[in-house]
């Protein structure tokens, strides 16, 4: 599982090297997880240590949500004088989403 652990971070830290090199306006985890899935369809090895330690950390994913959430309620008082447009955007972005999904799906459906 160590092992495991240190390729994630190995590919998360050449992901953000490679976003502050070629000054890509990409996230460095984005990269570095786009460069381990090269690296794994090259392997090609289906049992891998890396898809079971993986799958461990993905069980206890909502942990990482926890220093967002409190990053965000230090942030309280901007975010409660803000918050008409953050509910705005949020309603807004949604509708559009769902909007563009369907004419995607229906442009893409050949009639089955």
């Amino acid at each position: 599982m160590t092992t495991s652990f240190i390729t994630l971070l190995l590919f998360q830290v050449l992901g953000e090297a490679a976003a502050f090199a070629l000054s890509v306006p990409i996230p460095g985890p984005v990269i570095g997880m786009i460069l381990l899935l090269i690296w794994l369809i090259a392997k090609q090895d289906q049992d891998s240590a890396l898809i079971r330690s993986s799958t461990r950390f993905l069980r206890h994913l909502s942990l990482l949500f926890i220093p967002a959430a409190v990053g965000i309620m230090t942030q309280f008082d901007r975010l409660a004088a803000e918050w008409p447009a953050i509910l705005a955007a949020v309603f807004g972005s949604t509708l559009a989403s769902i909007v563009l999904t369907a004419y995607l799906v229906r442009g893409l459906d050949d009639g089955r």
